[in-house]
């Protein structure tokens, strides 16, 4: 399994082996027998997964294993022994083998884990070290239900593992080559007639031709989420060796990102006056005081912060109140169309009337057309962004745009 597949298993797995372990205790304590375990069978060898109790005395250890052939399990599988036998010294099959005065195995129930396609993951076990008699075919009925619930969970974390490992290998060459590229697209002040920035945009260039989030969705559901943001964060900063002085670049997080504490990965000798920190998050963020201190420090060194998408949800309102933010981004769904829509005038109007009690600065995101633009200088709104104004270019035509002459007034930078 690659190291990239590793950081996100654990954290995915987890949820279904707790469901195991649970579903092991269960039936040990209400059938009282000593152990309780689920085997695998992979490659001649019945291997531990789960066990209960979890205690260093059990003589079935998790990850243990031993050849298939001398095992319980095979034989029940293969109808050699009974699944349900309450003296196993009284069985001519069973007192055979060692582990049966070894242990001792006294009690033993074992029945087959099997999966959707009908193969046989393994065995879902249990046994005293006292014979039993008055185990029953419901006590084997009941081992069954359990047996084919196990085979469920099983059969589901198998198909998350896959999709775990199918979205890490399209993953990897965006975190370890050159399967990522920035893009910048140009921010123009309409009070200095010029390119004051731009917002760094990723594009996954080998892979599968889906929008960004499609991508750090998937990132954020392995759990590599923030390993692909930083590394975007990272290669976008690069610009600023390049683009003038006086231009900054505007990067996205979220905050949950933000939260885990790796941002001075990338800003760690930077020079933060010339960066905006974006904060995309659509969901509710439950701890906006943790998230302030994470980014004061960076704060005080220069860096700018910006809520990206105002306007877009009540998430994006919570962020402007909390964060008291430098910039505030107006999301596309706002501007469009906003010099026909007078719910959506009123309510830039009102981010703009927020933007002067508060001292924020109001960026204007999505603006294609000459009208949306007039709308929205006309309710004091002076920096505009969008197809209009400029696409997201490469690094060398983002330079270029730098010195495209004021003299031509707002243009199209395109």
């Amino acid at each position: 399994m690659s190291e990239l597949l590793l950081e996100g298993v654990t954290s995915e797995s987890k949820p279904y082996q707790d469901s195991l372990l649970q579903m092991l205790a269960a039936i040990r304590r209400h059938l009282k027998m000593d152990v309780a375990f689920i085997s695998e069978f992979s490659e001649g060898k019945r291997v531990f997964r789960q066990v209960d109790p979890q205690t260093a005395d059990n003589p079935v250890q998790p990850g243990a294993g031993d050849p298939l052939e001398a095992s319980f399990c095979q034989r029940v599988v293969d109808g050699r022994l009974p699944e349900l036998i309450p003296d196993a010294r009284l069985n001519p099959v069973a007192a055979a083998l060692p582990p049966t005065h070894a242990l001792p195995v006294g009690a033993h129930l074992s029945v087959p884990i099997r999966m959707q396609d009908g193969s046989v993951y393994g065995t879902f076990c249990c046994f005293s070290r006292a014979a039993d008699n008055s185990l029953d075919e419901r006590d084997l009925n009941m081992m069954r239900v359990f047996a084919d619930v196990a085979g469920e969970l099983i059969e589901r974390e198998r198909m998350q593992a896959r999709r775990r490992e199918e979205i890490t290998l399209r993953l990897r060459p965006a975190l370890e080559d050159d399967g990522l590229a920035i893009v910048y697209q140009p921010i123009y002040d309409l009070v200095q007639h010029k390119v004051v920035g731009f917002e760094a945009l990723s594009r996954f260039v080998k892979g599968p031709e889906r929008s960004p989030d499609v991508w750090f969705s998937e990132a954020n559901e392995i759990g590599l989420g923030g390993r692909l943001e930083a590394h975007a964060v990272r290669m976008s900063l690069e610009g600023l060796r390049d683009l003038p002085a006086d231009i900054y670049v505007s990067v996205n997080m979220s905050p949950e990102h933000i939260l885990e504490g790796t941002m001075d990965q990338f800003f760690q000798g930077k020079a933060l006056h010339r960066v905006m920190l974006e904060i995309t998050e659509h969901a509710v963020v439950e701890h906006y005081d943790e998230l302030v201190r994470k980014i004061r420090p960076y704060r005080d060194r220069g860096l700018k912060v910006a809520v990206d998408d105002a306007g877009a949800g009540y998430s994006s309102f919570r962020h402007i109140l909390h964060l008291m933010p430098d910039r505030i981004k107006l999301d596309m769904s706002l501007t469009r169309n906003i010099d026909g829509d007078t719910s959506r005038r009123a309510l830039a109007a009102a981010f703009a009337r927020f933007s002067e009690e508060t001292g924020s600065a109001i960026v204007a995101e999505g603006v294609e057309t000459a009208a949306e633009m007039h709308t929205l200088q006309a309710l004091g709104v002076t920096r505009i962004q969008g197809f209009y104004i400029g696409r997201p270019v490469a690094l060398p035509a983002a330079i270029q745009l730098c010195s495209a002459d004021p003299a031509n007034g707002m243009g199209k930078l395109h």
